[in-house]
Order: C-alpha cells, then sequence, then structure tokens
C-alpha cells in the first residue's frame, strides 16, 4: 500500500519543486505560467504543467491541483505520489495525462483560497460583457462575514446574527447566499470578480491549446473542506440528464453528485471553471468534468476559516501572533495533515483516477 502522506508538502514552494522533480524524472513535457503577483516573500510564482504519453493522443486525462488556493496541497500531494509512483506506466493506449499544478498559485503560497484580485476562480468563470448573476441576499450577510475585528467578542456576536439569518432563509438558501458566488463586494467572500482573472486567462488557455487530436477528456479538479472528514466527494459540472452527467454516471457507477439536483454537499455555484472551459470546447470534443472534493472539518469550522482568512487579508497581518494562529487554522481546515486522511485521499483518488481512465478507453 502507498503511505500517501510520504507524497504530501508543507507549502506551495517545496510542493512546486516536488512536483517539478517528479515530473522530470518521468520524462514529462513541462510547460510554465507566470504569475504577476508575488509570494509572501517576494518569490516568483508559476503556475506549471506536465504533459505524459503521447503528443497526438485521442483521449486525456487531466488532474488540477489549486484551484482554491490553499486546498492546493491536496490535489498536489496526489499529483505527486502519481509520478513519483511511477503510475504513469500504466496510461491506456492512445492516452496522454496532463497535471496542471498550481493553477492559482498565488493562493497556494499566500494560504488563501482566492486569487491576487480576492477572486474566487470556481466563480469567475462568465461572460463579464453581460449582465452578471445576482445574490439577493449575500448584501445583508456580508458585514457579518467580512469583520473588521476578529475578537472572540465580534465573532460571538456575528455567528448569532448569522445564525437567525440561517433560521430565516433556511439551511439550503443560507448556504446558496453564503457559497454560491457574488459579484457586489469586491473584498467579500466568494467573490467571482469583475473581469477574468490571470488564473482563469491561463486556464483558458492551458486548455485552448490541447492536440487537436483530442476527442475525449476527463477532468479531476482537486479540492478540500466540504463533506464528512477523509471522504471524496465527486461533483459534477454538467445538469442532470446532460450527455456528461449520463457519461460520469456510467463510468463511477452512480457514484457522483450534483449541486443543482440537490444531491451535493456543495451549493449550485455561478461561474465554474468546468461549464466556462468545456463551453469554449470544439463541439467534437466530449469532456467529463467533477470536483473532487473531500471533507476535512465542520461545515461551521470552514466557514470560520474563511471568515478570518478574509479578516487576515484586509485587516491582519501575517507575520502577527494572531495571524499566524489564523494561517495554522486554515491548513487545519483545508489541509489536515493527519496521515490517514491523506491515505484516505490517496485511495479515492486513485480510484476516481483509474475510473475514469477505464471509460476514456471505452469512449
Amino acid at each position: 500500500m502507498t503511505r500517501a502522506a510520504e507524497h504530501f508538502s508543507q507549502d506551495f514552494f517545496e510542493a512546486r519543486s516536488r512536483f517539478l522533480a517528479a515530473a522530470e524524472r518521468s520524462g514529462a513535457r513541462l510547460t510554465q505560467h507566470s504569475c504577476p503577483a508575488a509570494g509572501p516573500k517576494g518569490e516568483a510564482l508559476t503556475s506549471d504543467c506536465a504533459w505524459i504519453g503521447p503528443a497526438q493522443p485521442r483521449r486525456l486525462l487531466v488532474t488540477i491541483s489549486g484551484t482554491h488556493g490553499t486546498e492546493g496541497l491536496c490535489g498536489s500531494g496526489v499529483q505527486c505520489a502519481w509520478l513519483e509512483q511511477e503510475l504513469w506506466r500504466h496510461l491506456p493506449e492512445d492516452t496522454a495525462a496532463l497535471c496542471i499544478h498550481a493553477i492559482n498559485p498565488y493562493g497556494f503560497a499566500w494560504q488563501r483560497r482566492e486569487t491576487e484580485e480576492n477572486v474566487d476562480l470556481n466563480r469567475n468563470f462568465l461572460d463579464f460583457s453581460q449582465p452578471l448573476p445576482g445574490n439577493l441576499h449575500y448584501p445583508r450577510l456580508h458585514p457579518l462575514l467580512c469583520l473588521d475585528r476578529w475578537d472572540e467578542a465580534a465573532r460571538g456576536e456575528s455567528w448569532k446574527a448569522l445564525e437567525r439569518e440561517r433560521q430565516t432563509l433556511g439551511p439550503a438558501a443560507f448556504q446558496q447566499a453564503l457559497s454560491g458566488g457574488q459579484f457586489t463586494h469586491p473584498n467579500g467572500l466568494f467573490y467571482g470578480g469583475s473581469k477574468p482573472t490571470w488564473a482563469r486567462r491561463t486556464l483558458e488557455q492551458i486548455f485552448a491549446a490541447l492536440p487537436p487530436s483530442v476527442l475525449h477528456v476527463a477532468v479531476i479538479d482537486y479540492h478540500t473542506g466540504l463533506g464528512p472528514y477523509g471522504y471524496g466527494e465527486r461533483i459534477l459540472d454538467h445538469r442532470p440528464g446532460s450527455p456528461g452527467y449520463e457519461r460520469a454516471a456510467a463510468w463511477f457507477d452512480g457514484d457522483i453528485t450534483s449541486a443543482e439536483a440537490g444531491t451535493s454537499t456543495s451549493a449550485p455555484l455561478v461561474g465554474t471553471n468546468g461549464n466556462g472551459i468545456m463551453a469554449a470546447m470544439p463541439r467534437e470534443r466530449s469532456c467529463t468534468w467533477m470536483a473532487l472534493e473531500f471533507g476535512t472539518r465542520t461545515l461551521e469550522e470552514v466557514f470560520e476559516a474563511l471568515r478570518a482568512s478574509n479578516w487576515l487579508w484586509r485587516e491582519g497581518e501575517r507575520n502577527s501572533p494572531q495571524g499566524r494562529e489564523v494561517l495554522s487554522y486554515l491548513s487545519y481546515c483545508f489541509a489536515p495533515e493527519d496521515p490517514l486522511w491523506r491515505q484516505q485521499v490517496w485511495e479515492r483518488a486513485m480510484e476516481t483516477q483509474e475510473l475514469a481512465l477505464r471509460g476514456l478507453a471505452d469512449a
């Protein structure tokens, strides 16, 4: 059994070094995309891609880490383990793999979910020349979520007010208002932006450059934070009843969920990377896209970590005792160091990738 915990890193810089070393040993073709923002100590930040397999394949498996920055330690750990264990040697005929490492390197390096623009990348894939989706209730929640002070009294009072809002709206509507995406408060949570971010443009460039020979794509975008501890939920970016949904249901024997169908721990989202990228693909190319979401802590703990992160970005100091406490809590909520959790991630990830490859082989 693979000792998965050995393949996970402590921060972005270790993760990137491990990824590049493993990719080079595998003979992968590497490409680099330089982020305009710098790291906490002025370091250069990049997204890196490793292509393994034939240059002109018919089928392609894509894995993505770091869509939500600080969650990247999970996806990076899976990608590094897959490379270091040389599992790429088992790719089916006429199939390649593309590992996209740290698509949001700023968030990964700074331990934030958001990009350098404070944008949730998985809400940013919209046509900004058109009217943007509304979020009726978020403006009322915003001052309760994004506090000016981060002390016990302020947090306690705001949680009481948020609980009253949850009771008024109902749990589903409350989660939708909080996390579905909003476009009115640039300094708030789950902000979708006012234009395409660098990370979005980079992901679009990566997919636009795929060889025309590729007719079937499976994408696994690694996330953490929602659901039971250590369990990987396969959340589809396909409408129920669509060809992509039915294809995934067959590949994974029905072990899938959909926010639109109300079967997911996630609220329905707007501007997701999957829907944005798939809409731009050639019509002759099929794509099966999922977010593989690994549970960590309770929903209340995860949202508290997001509130703390937002406060630290707006008002706090990273290197202060309080700042270090916030960053430690973010790691606790989005990147557990528990070897058992990492082993569960690895096993579910490998099962999911293997089933995706099997489905691609039959395409």
